[in-house]
């Protein structure tokens, strides 16, 4: 089909994503069409399970962000029943969420994102100690000698010249739109493997405070690991279970190390690459409509004024209007599905809350592989969530704006010191850099807001608070016959939030809307295009549509997690594959 574009699958993110672009004969992308080819039917397994433990099987929605639907899915059963959690509680919570944040950007930029503008085999021309000079010209990081660069580039060579370059080997090196110079692709090919060991840090937080990564443990009510004020842990022995002064150092420890490699490196490289492709400054923005429901509460879920990251939604790019976010109006939040593969009781065309919301298969498009969708008909197995009808983007470039917008001082001088540096003006923010930038801004912002709340946890202890659980509304008999509530949170990815009903103590209806659901679902029944596929058509042109690039700077942009918006599964109940393991 002539100037027809199929990515499938699109590569280096978490599940399974198709998309389809047209271009004119210029190669600028005209129509686009964003497609998740599995089915999630998680909603569906929770029906009937006590709330308290829908945390354990939400949570495995995802194994990137390996906490963020359990966080979800407590605070949802906590709203429903009124539940209040102890201050220790929600601090520890916030640290468990920014780690994450943190080991998920950094992540997401080197081993997800950063080979869309990094040429691996290029580094094999680079001079070492001209690498060496470029690292130190940007950071003070102490890896950056010409040894240490001649070493990196030694094992890249030792790997191209064996045929080892495994996920790499099926990349686009050479294409005309890779401008790094080869030292600066060495640098960043030097960063992409110490990240690889930096992450093993990083996860110990979970592990200190909910036992395990990925998928920690957690409890309605608060926080699942008791607190003792021994440093050999909790009376009786139960070290391996508590959390003492001896494991909060070593979380100060972690804590320091992080945003070493934040501030040194990742900081760093994000200006330093940028530089290079300041016209992607320019496109993929898309929708310019921007979404947040808050997070990381210094005092209560229901105490917005506490919050770091505050919710509101910004429509137009109008940064000197917030308009308020209410996840319990029907009216505001839903999700419609008339080109989805899915099926309504009132309908495809009707949008329902997710209170009333509904997981009922429907498929009756073509079966893979298949030449082309039809943007007239179903082609996703995401819906399409939309506020007060609105097509919105959720993550970190709608937290950075609403920040920005809100006057947070450490989010404004950030901003101002990347533009500066880059000699951008703040329209800029509105693209697929200034989408990687922001996530790049906020890893620091979050990251380096963990050491107070640390700080006020240790406080907290020190004056005789040792309180991470309360026990009130645990008993089901004290619970009203039916009620229902929303957990929400901002996920790495972005807005996420769980809505579930309870009747007579046990699960009614469950309704996880996703980040990715927000960002990569398809059109609505007005034809509005979802994010991914607006951005698409905002100012992208392919100059090589053998070899689309472009569009997987721009998705990958948004860090897609396809796996959070839909399972694998076969309509028909049929085995889908069968993997041997020799």
């Amino acid at each position: 089909m002539k100037n027809h574009v199929v990515v499938d699958p699109i590569t280096r993110i978490e599940g399974h994503l198709r998309i389809e672009a047209r271009t004119n004969d210029a190669g600028a992308i005209e129509h686009a069409m964003s497609s998740g080819t599995m089915v999630r039917g998680i909603e569906i397994i929770l029906r009937g399970r006590d709330p308290r433990d829908a945390w354990a099987f939400a949570q495995r929605i995802c194994g990137v962000c390996t906490l963020v639907h359990g966080i979800a899915s407590v605070r949802a059963v906590e709203d429903a029943l009124k539940y209040k959690i102890p201050r220790n509680a929600q601090l520890i919570r916030n640290l468990m969420i920014a780690a994450q944040y943190v080991h998920d950007h950094v992540m997401h930029f080197y081993h997800l994102h950063a080979l869309d503008w990094v040429d691996i085999v290029s580094a094999l021309k680079a001079d070492p100690k001209a690498t060496s000079e470029l690292a130190q010209s940007i950071s003070s990081y102490a890896k950056s000698s010409p040894g240490y660069f001649a070493d990196v580039q030694k094992k890249v060579k030792t790997f191209v010249e064996q045929g080892q370059l495994g996920i790499f080997a099926n990349g686009f090196w050479g294409h005309s739109e890779y401008r790094l110079p080869p030292e600066a692709n060495l640098m960043a090919v030097a960063h992409y493997l110490e990240a690889l060991a930096w992450q093993r840090d990083v996860v110990k937080i979970h592990a200190i405070f909910g036992g395990k990564n990925p998928h920690p443990n957690f409890l309605v009510g608060g926080a699942p690991a008791p607190i003792s004020t021994s440093p050999t842990g909790a009376p009786g022995g139960a070290a391996a279970t508590s959390v003492n002064i001896v494991a909060l150092q070593e979380i100060r420890n972690v804590i320091s190390k992080m945003m070493t490699f934040v501030d040194q490196v990742y900081v760093p490289d994000t200006l330093a690459i940028a530089s290079f492709y300041k016209d992607w400054f320019k496109r993929g923005e898309g929708v310019g409509n921007f979404l947040t429901y808050g997070d990381f509460p210094e005092k209560g879920m229901d105490d917005p004024s506490s919050w770091l990251i505050p919710g509101g939604v910004i429509l137009n790019r109008d940064l000197t209007k917030i308009h308020p976010v209410d996840l319990n109006d029907p009216s505001q939040i839903e999700e419609f599905v008339a080109h989805s593969w899915y099926d309504y009781g009132p309908g495809k065309q009707k949008g329902l809350h997710p209170y009333v919301g509904e997981t009922q298969l429907a498929y009756s498009g073509p079966k893979p592989p298949y030449e082309a969708l039809d943007a007239d008909k179903s082609y996703s197995w995401l819906k399409a969530p939309r506020w007060k009808g609105n097509v919105v983007e959720v993550g970190p470039l709608a937290r950075v704006l609403m920040l920005y917008a809100k006057g947070h001082k450490p989010t404004k001088d950030l901003a101002t010191y990347a533009l500066k540096t880059l000699d951008l003006p703040l329209e800029a923010m509105f693209s697929t850099l200034g989408r990687t930038a922001a996530r790049t801004l906020e890893t620091k912002i979050i990251g380096d807001q963990m050491k107070v709340w640390l700080d006020n946890l240790i406080a907290n202890i020190k004056g005789g608070d040792v309180s991470v659980h309360n026990a009130e509304r645990w008993d089901p008999s004290t619970w009203p016959a039916e009620c229902k509530g929303v957990g929400f949170m901002e996920a790495p990815r972005g807005a996420l939030a769980h809505w579930i009903v309870i009747k007579n103590r046990k699960i009614d209806n469950y309704q996880a809307v996703v980040p990715s659901t927000w960002n990569a679902g398809p059109r609505d029944p007005k034809g509005q295009p979802g994010p991914y596929e607006a951005a698409l058509m905002d100012r992208h042109t392919l100059a090589n549509p053998e070899q689309p690039l472009e569009i997987q700077r721009t998705i990958h942009s948004f860090d897609p997690c396809i796996a959070c918006a839909v399972h694998v599964v076969d309509p028909d109940g049929a085995e889908v594959m069968q993997i041997k393991v020799r």
